[in-house]
């Protein structure tokens, strides 16, 4: 007979408090419990003698919280905070979370880990690229040149862990762990692979209509899996395992999941707040190719009185064959900073496009080659080094910064996408092994997912920097707010002025209706800015895998334009409004008729609409608010609200109701003659609604039937509100007229109206102007 293994047992032996950190002894490892504040406690598990110094980038809050106590009984620990209660098993060592109500002994159980091996390890010896020359091979993809390797050679760099945290549920739905590809509403049931990639986005935090969330402080790949193999998260590569626990309830144990994001920002930093243009419309397209393209562009806007905030620059702005070189073509862009000052004159601000990468014939390249500021066998910079971050930054301020730049996209932050070297595209768990294999050998397992992250700090560490040493100086860098468009992120990226996009999309009413989902999520992972290619990236239908768009017709399809409009609709009450793409121009008029008519009636929308954007988007710094929310963040009690995929809370008052399908064309461009021109909204219980055209009042916790024609997006507003509005402008800086200030029904409370001057750091500051509207 085989005889198994005996495991150690797990069962807690001994347990002591060292300053604020409860420490819980077994033969089979180390259980610390470090309380943060009275709702969040951290937890660590080792199997190794002590806990590891690794650094971990994403949380800044390292001071533990001191007011609480702990009590044994015969079967359970028990840590007692003024909200929380954390249990440990004595005998298993698993945790289970319980909130409080004051200092009332009732109790709710919001989460528990498995009973039985809530915490599984195996060893495994962690490789990364030895520091030889590799055998690797350029290649050419719609997003970009890509260094792959062949026959890579090795070198240990030490043991690490892959690590099961084996969790239950219970009657609850789960939001965030950043963005997936596809839409759908909770996380329930799914196995998500969490990496990063062109459509994907990593952050290790979700949410609970039970009131918590679970914020996982990994920096490699991991695994959400919810099916019948077992409830858990399963980190590639970690030391321990290390995550917060982080409740969200109300005094009467409601759940609360805007609280819940108020506790990661509260862990992981506050989100760093755009400039007040970064909020009203960005044209952007692939690509515009010389000087005269643009300002041509911005003459045109202004012409035909399109609001316009900012104008972007994409890839190949570099003179020829030297790609990722920060500097210009100059045959094509023979002055730049003349450019971009008639640009000003406009009130329309420059973002640029800049990658990691830089080719070997660049001038960029040689100077990060002396100092040897790359990543093993490949071309991109490595930001984990502040030196390379700080070299980075610097070639940046000789030439684009310098010459008034307003804000950066850095394109191809992953920056590893091997998903993009195939035809077909292969299965999620496939895409997961080519992604550890291609990232992790060159920036280590345990941090490959973090990459973002250590890039989106080096541009606004330096770019502050810059700003702070010219302040008492005459110097052309002008204070600024930092303004990252960036197409991925991590943990605690939201200190640091980033907004992300959804990647490189395919155009269709599927993907469209993804996005609503994607955006979502993304959001209830605690990074409030995020943004869409309206439209799509690629419109045409190609023979790669993600060129799969459904009008090769483009805006000569007016199936295409009837999608394009309702995207751009959509896309008028995202944090940022912005078009682009390639396959077709983006710019309004490329979109004739009644297409355009509608398309600018939202254009105006958004900048009517600024005043309580710009309020709302002030709370995100004051409140730890997220401008996008599903609407079970708002109304958790109404289960109704659990699965919704096609309605969003865009601030604290208004409800968006897009709509995502075809109601006049079919792809083909032929007419839809029997299609309704109305769509179905639900209306959350506990509290009444009003059409925001009509001012027709609604009964909460109801099903209507609204018209939807072409040049209108439904959208709600919550009874009881005040919505600040202007008239439309050419850009935020020209919304000079008085501010209207529209009320909804039977105003009890006053609306927080915050102000503060665009460019400059008011919120962060204090110096802002706040208006109670009664």
């Amino acid at each position: 007979m085989l005889t198994p293994f005996k495991p150690k047992s797990r069962e807690i032996k001994k347990v002591e408090r060292k300053g604020n950190i409860l420490f819980l002894y077994s033969d089979h490892g180390i259980l610390a419990l470090e309380p943060k504040n009275e709702g969040i406690v951290r937890v660590i598990y080792t199997i190794k003698d002590s806990f590891s110094d690794k650094e971990k980038p994403g949380i800044v809050m390292k001071e533990s919280f001191g007011d609480w106590d702990y009590t044994e009984n015969d079967n359970s620990i028990e840590l007692c905070l003024n909200r929380l209660r954390v249990s440990v098993n004595k005998e298993t060592g698993a945790v289970s979370y319980y909130s409080k109500s004051g200092n009332s002994v009732n109790k709710k159980l919001l989460f528990k880990e498995r009973d039985i091996d809530a915490k599984e390890f195996e060893e495994f010896e962690s490789l990364r690229l030895a520091g030889v020359p590799q055998k690797t091979r350029i290649i050419e993809t719609a997003d970009g040149k890509k260094e792959v390797l062949e026959d890579p050679f090795k070198v240990s760099t030490g043991k690490s862990y892959h690590i099961r945290f084996n969790f239950e549920l219970g009657d609850e739905a789960l939001f965030g762990l950043g963005q997936q590809e596809k839409g759908f509403a909770s996380l329930r049931g799914k196995t998500l692979y969490i990496h990063q990639g062109n459509r994907k986005i990593a952050v290790p935090m979700f949410v609970s209509t039970n009131g918590y969330g679970i914020l996982v402080d990994t920096y490699s790949p991991l695994i959400f899996n919810d099916n019948q193999n077992g409830t858990y998260i399963y980190t590639e590569a970690d030391q321990e395992l290390d995550y917060y626990f982080i409740a969200g309830v109300t005094a009467d144990n409601k759940a609360d999941m805007n609280e819940v994001i108020s506790g990661y920002r509260f862990l992981t930093g506050k989100a760093a707040l755009l400039p007040k243009w970064a909020f009203g419309y960005v044209q952007s397209q692939e690509r515009y190719e010389t000087q005269e393209e643009i300002l041509a562009t911005v003459k045109k806007s202004r012409e035909l009185g399109i609001g316009m905030d900012c104008l972007v620059l994409d890839w190949l702005s570099w003179p020829d064959n030297q790609w990722g070189q920060k500097s210009y073509d100059e045959s094509r862009f023979p002055d730049p900073k003349g450019m971009i000052e008639k640009m000003h004159d406009d009130h329309v601000h420059f973002m640029i496009s800049i990658w990691p990468t830089m080719a070997g014939n660049t001038e960029n390249h040689k100077e990060f080659a002396e100092k040897n500021l790359f990543l093993p066998a490949n071309t991109c910079y490595d930001a984990f080094k502040k030196e390379a971050r700080e070299l980075y930054f610097d070639q940046l301020k000789r030439t684009h910064f310098s010459y008034g730049t307003d804000a950066w996209w850095c394109d191809s932050s992953e920056p590893f996408t091997p998903e993009w070297n195939h035809l077909v595209r292969p299965e999620e768990g496939v895409l997961y092994k080519e992604y550890l294999d291609e990232a992790g050998l060159r920036m280590t397992y345990e941090y490959c997912n973090s990459f973002p992250l250590y890039h989106a700090m080096g541009i606004y560490e330096n770019q502050r920097k810059a700003m702070e040493e010219a302040a008492d100086k005459d110097s052309q860098y002008k204070e600024k707010r930092v303004c990252n468009l960036t197409r991925s992120a991590y943990t605690g990226q939201q200190r640091y002025g980033t907004i992300m996009w959804s990647g490189d999309t395919d155009a269709s009413w599927d993907t469209l209706k993804n996005q609503v989902a994607i955006g979502l999520h993304f959001s209830a992972s605690g990074i409030p800015f995020w943004t869409n290619d309206i439209g799509a990236f690629f419109v045409k239908h190609g023979i790669n895998w993600y060129w799969d768009g459904k009008y090769d017709d483009t805006a000569d399809n007016k199936g295409y334009c009837e999608l394009y409009t309702r995207w751009y609709q959509y896309s008028a009450f995202l944090p940022m409004f912005r078009a682009h793409g390639t396959d077709v121009r983006r710019e309004l008029w490329t979109f004739k008729g009644e297409f355009y008519d509608a398309l600018l009636k939202a254009n105006r929308l958004r900048y009517r609409l600024m005043p309580y954007i710009y309020s709302e988007a002030g709370k995100v710094w004051l409140k730890d608010a997220s401008l996008i929310r599903w609407l079970a963040f708002d109304f958790a009690d109404d289960k109704n609200t659990w699965g919704i995929t096609d309605q969003f809370m865009f601030g604290e008052s208004i409800m968006v109701c897009p709509v995502l399908d075809a109601m006049y064309y079919d792809e083909n461009g032929e007419s839809l003659i029997a299609a309704e021109k109305q769509r179905s909204v639900y209306l959350p219980a506990g509290c009444d609604w009003f059409d925001f055209y009509t001012g027709e009042k609604y009964e909460g916790g109801k099903t209507v039937t609204v018209s939807a024609p072409l040049d209108i997006i439904p959208f709600f507003v919550k009874d009881g509100s005040i919505i600040p509005m202007r008239a439309a402008a050419l850009s935020t800086e020209e919304q000079n007229d008085e501010i209207e200030f529209k009320r909804f029904g039977n105003v009890t409370k006053g609306y927080e109206f915050y102000e503060d001057a665009g460019d400059g750091y008011g919120y962060e500051k204090g110096e802002y102007k706040l208006t109670v509207i009664k």
